[in-house]
């Protein structure tokens, strides 16, 4: 959809991308542009011209994406896909995992463990740095691989990002051998698909109550200049008031009940209605704590 953001547009095109070329290379279907706005059409012949570059497809085929026409690298040994994203939420990871159980293909996910400090040295030496506060947002909403929770996390590596080693090498080459003799089957569903649905659910649950929160953190800090709060003082409310918004959007990804208090307060709200509620009443507090000194 155009209202989408544009890396959310970037990231559902190349899926949509690996879905066609999975389908024509397993399936003997011909290998066409998706079924998409013509928007996406840019996106598809970046794609070929990759595929291309890997030497899976042949010339004619790189160039003009008519027909199919692979080569002997595509179809005569393992073929490893790779996707180098930041993959934050589990939710977007599973969006993978779910294309390579629909083709019964292998999986797994390669995690570079990096401190925030180090991300942020990194990040400056970059010929185009982005803000500090972008690494420092990303640091907060990571998710990394839970292999305990989530089965289909199973086939993952968390390695610490300082520096390559050979036996990080060795860990890498094992993960792969692994995760090849061991290919997603298309009933591994239950658990790992219910799951994944509340992790997708409350991701979305959460961001709808990220927003209503801010707007309800805005206007306090104008309620509270408009009561002459001091001016000292209203740095402390803001840190306060974040701060409790974290905590509250925290318990709501985790599936917490926040004490209960959602469960019994407000029986028939979904989720973020909840959040949302109780989320005012406890602003409401901290901020009279300032006004009514």
């Amino acid at each position: 959809p155009p209202q989408l953001p544009r890396w959310k547009r970037s990231r559902r095109q190349l899926l949509q991308c690996l879905d066609r070329f999975l389908r024509a290379l397993l399936g003997g279907d011909p290998l066409s542009a998706p079924a998409a706005a013509a928007a996406a059409q840019p996106a598809w012949e970046r794609f070929l011209a990759c595929c291309h570059g890997q030497g899976l497809l042949s010339s004619a085929e790189g160039h003009a994406g008519a027909g199919r026409c692979w080569t002997h690298v595509a179809t005569s040994r393992p073929l490893y896909l790779i996707l180098d994203d930041n993959f934050y939420y589990q939710s977007m990871r599973y969006e993978v995992y779910q294309l390579a159980r629909k083709y019964s293909l292998s999986f797994c996910q390669l995690f570079l463990e990096c401190p925030l400090e180090c991300c942020l040295q990194r990040n400056r030496l970059r010929s185009h740095p982005l803000p500090d506060q972008t690494i420092y947002l990303m640091a907060r909403k990571i998710e990394m691989p839970d292999l305990k929770k989530n089965a289909w996390e199973r086939n993952s590596l968390i390695l610490k990002s300082f520096d390559c080693t050979s036996e990080d090498n060795e860990q890498i080459i094992s993960l792969l051998a692994t995760a090849l003799e061991n290919p997603v089957k298309q009933n591994e569903e239950n658990a790992e698909q219910k799951e994944a649905d509340r992790a997708i659910c409350a991701a979305s649950t959460a961001h709808q109550a990220d927003q209503t929160c801010r707007r309800i953190i805005s206007q306090t800090m104008k309620d509270a200049k408009d009561k002459n709060v001091l001016p000292s003082e209203m740095k402390s409310l803001a840190e306060e008031l974040n701060k409790l918004k974290a905590q509250f959007l925290e318990d709501l990804r985790q599936g917490n009940n926040l004490k209960n208090q959602i469960c019994i307060q407000n029986q028939y709200s979904d989720p973020a209605t909840s959040v949302v509620s109780l989320f005012q009443q406890e602003a409401t507090n901290v901020v009279n704590k300032y006004i009514l000194k």
